[in-house]
């Protein structure tokens, strides 16, 4: 079973739905054992979903997006 680190690790990848049914059992044990983990978890899910709605509602405003894709080292194609 996972610990604290181990589950952090994969905090990310869990939300997104990507890690392999092995893992995501793994994460799932630790967080019926380990509430401040299920809060870490919940809140990060939290963050992600409100990003998305946000982004989703009125998008990204053209300069905002050009930056951000700047800062990933990626061409804006707009």
């Amino acid at each position: 079973m996972f610990n604290c680190k181990e589950c952090e690790e994969r905090l990310y990848t869990f939300l997104d739905r990507e890690l392999d049914e092995a893992e995501q059992r793994e994460v799932r044990e630790h967080l019926d054992r380990c509430p401040p983990c299920v809060d870490r978890f919940r809140f990060e899910g939290n963050v992600l979903h409100a990003i998305g709605a946000i982004g989703r509602k009125g998008g990204c405003p053209d300069e905002a997006r050009k930056r951000i894709l700047r800062a990933c080292g990626k061409e804006a194609l707009i």
